[in-house]
């Protein structure tokens, strides 16, 4: 039997592993002699009938179909939960939560769990890649009868329960399957996609936290719960057949091994303690701007302001740092910009700021460069590996040190926070280490990649 007739049926039964394409069986069968080569031909004819069939990627209408989609995703449902700000000032002044300790409790839980979840749900998807559908309809599900079950609330422990674990479990169970197809949609362009995705949080935020503020003002929590799980329904619904992965997965997907081969990289280390620093710092001005306005006499409304300003410059920021980072400018590079211009920022503006203007500037700073470093995770994520398990698995592990701070951030807050205002000092004295603690962090982060920036420029 020639050579071409054994690599051909070879690559039928175990699939050829050297390359991605079919090959093509050219010679045609001309006795009965090979009559069993002529059903390995058919088979390959079915091959590439199935491969002509997957959408190509970075393009195409079925792409940005799933992008919008995973857009509404993530401005709705995370949205929200980034709003808890609002639910917080009404639930600490109003009967039956008024003077409870554990208020702010729920909106740590709400955000701090999706972080924490990505070790979870992360070899989950690795290992059952064909029921990332009914996760994300399981998850969205979730998140809309947490929050008509959280109407219903009577006790704090009640709100932490459905608002707080319930709804973040639901946003996690969703939102992991929703990146591992956007790898699977975008890769050349996956810098840009993921910060278009990300953005929409920074839109809801210009303007979701208002519309919710109106709501428990008018008509009280429980309505104000239950008419957003209307809303969530009605916005995202028509949205989930959008969200369907690429490739189909077959049995080579879900068998193969995560490649675990980054973590013998010392760039991935650099990657992580950049990260980690940026995330510990990075909360702080979104929980104690509106305080500080307030503090310097501003109404109630002009901390909202400043809080909208920031998530408006955060869309600029993620899709403009991952525009960037599409191989225009190195990762590396961005990584120590980003945490670099922050800092710079926040011990500048927000630290000397006496008055509204600067407040402004630093908002608007804060969320396009502050905002924008975690549309870098997905090209981190290539620069380690082409293998895209390496792109989802660090995904996953940069979420969990981003939200190891989130959930630090209130006890170390309270013990930087000092208990008088004075606008003559810096940082208003009441809030000095807070400004401070927010920029060396920042400063650390930055730091981190100079190291690695600058022992490469010495090699060169």
């Amino acid at each position: 039997m020639s050579r071409w007739r054994r690599d051909l049926i070879r690559v039928s039964r175990h699939g050829d592993k050297r390359r991605p394409q079919t090959i093509r069986a050219t010679e045609s069968v001309e006795n009965s002699e090979f009559a069993g080569e002529a059903r390995v031909n058919s088979t390959f004819q079915v091959a590439e009938s199935s491969e002509q069939a997957i959408p190509r990627a970075d393009g195409g209408l079925v792409a940005w179909k799933f992008l919008f989609a995973a857009f509404m995703m993530e401005a709705i449902q995370w949205g929200f939960a980034l709003s808890y700000g609002v639910f917080q000032n009404y639930y600490s002044v109003n009967e039956p939560f008024q003077g409870n300790r554990n208020i702010p409790v729920i909106g740590t839980l709400a955000t701090g769990m999706f972080y924490l979840g990505a070790p979870v749900m992360t070899p989950l998807i690795r290992r059952w890649p064909q029921w990332q559908k009914q996760m994300i309809w399981i998850g969205w599900a979730m998140t809309i009868l947490s929050l008509v079950a959280a109407s219903f609330a009577k006790s704090v422990g009640f709100l932490i329960a459905f608002q707080g674990v319930t709804y973040s479990t639901g946003v996690t169970i969703m939102f992991f399957p929703v990146v591992s197809m956007l790898n699977e949609w975008f890769v050349e362009k996956r810098g840009l996609a993921f910060g278009i995705m990300c953005a929409a949080t920074g839109l809801s935020g210009t303007g979701l936290p208002f519309i919710l503020a109106a709501l428990l003002d008018k008509y009280g929590y429980a309505t104000t719960l239950r008419v957003f799980a209307v809303v969530l329904t009605i916005l995202t619904g028509p949205c989930l057949p959008l969200l369907k992965g690429r490739l189909p997965p077959s049995h080579s997907d879900i068998d193969r091994k995560t490649n675990l081969s980054f973590l013998k990289r010392p760039l991935f280390y650099f990657f992580a303690l950049s990260g980690f620093f940026q995330g510990l710092g990075f909360f702080y001005p979104l929980i104690y701007l509106p305080s500080y306005a307030n503090a310097l006499g501003y109404k109630s409304s002009v901390g909202a302001l400043l809080l909208a300003l920031v998530s408006l410059a955060q869309v600029f920021g993620q899709i403009g740092n991952g525009w960037l980072s599409d191989k225009r400018v190195s990762v590396q590079t961005l990584a120590f910009v980003l945490p670099s211009l922050t800092c710079i920022a926040t011990l500048t503006l927000w630290g000397l700021g006496r008055s509204l203007p600067p407040l402004i500037i630093f908002s608007l700073l804060y969320g396009f460069f502050g905002g924008g470093y975690v549309a870098l995770w997905p090209k981190m994520g290539q620069t380690l590996g082409n293998d895209p398990t390496i792109g989802f698995v660090t995904f996953g592990i940069f979420s969990f040190l981003k939200g190891v701070g989130n959930v630090i951030t209130g006890p170390i807050s309270a013990a930087l926070l000092l208990k008088q205002a004075n606008t003559k000092q810096y940082g208003l004295e009441k809030y000095e280490w807070v400004v401070a603690y927010c920029g060396i962090c920042m400063f650390a982060s930055s730091m981190v990649m100079a190291i690695l920036l600058f022992s490469r420029f010495i090699k060169k």
